[in-house]
């Protein structure tokens, strides 16, 4: 897992989410996996079923397209069993959620897509005006609770109180 998941994984996590990371699915006969799903959710409140697949790759579009195409099809065949007994809605929101700097697209391979900018100012606005004394990120939740402090920090002017001092 790589920390574009743990950070998604996190967040849903927060939110109210049941959580699944990494799940290896479609078992081969002779051993090994069909595939990995990066992260999935459920949130029983609001029936909000999701599959999101995370990139940091630099490839063409057409190779990303064929990529995440594959992935969700993957998704759509075995996310479902994968919070047996619960009632998961049959619509599974599906997100790809890529680095690039802008972008106009919205999907890729059938799913949604959102830039990590997009995710970072999400949940960075998401957690504004949480108090980290009064309200912290449970500390099991490690990379969103240091984005609850830097939101925190937010309004803090940099001085003469620093861990390095400036060099001159």
């Amino acid at each position: 897992m790589n920390h574009l998941e743990q950070l998604v994984a996190e967040w849903l996590q927060y939110r109210k989410y049941f959580v699944r990371m990494s799940v290896l699915v479609g078992p081969r006969e002779r051993g090994g996996f069909e595939g990995e799903l990066d992260v999935v959710g459920f949130n029983p409140i609001s029936r909000h079923f999701v599959h999101v697949e995370c990139s940091l790759d630099a490839l063409a579009w057409q190779k990303r397209e064929t990529k995440f195409r594959i992935k969700f099809e993957r998704g759509k065949r075995f996310c479902p069993e994968l919070f047996r007994g619960l009632p998961t809605p049959t619509h599974l929101d599906q997100i790809a959620v890529i680095q690039v700097p802008n972008v106009n697209r919205r999907e890729i391979g059938e799913g949604r897509l959102i830039t990590v900018r997009e995710l970072i100012h999400e949940i960075y606005v998401g957690l504004e005006g949480t108090n980290p004394l009064k309200g912290a990120v449970p500390s099991n939740l490690p990379l969103l609770r240091t984005l609850q402090l830097a939101a925190d920090a937010g309004e803090v002017k940099v001085g003469a109180h620093r861990l390095i001092p400036e060099m001159i």
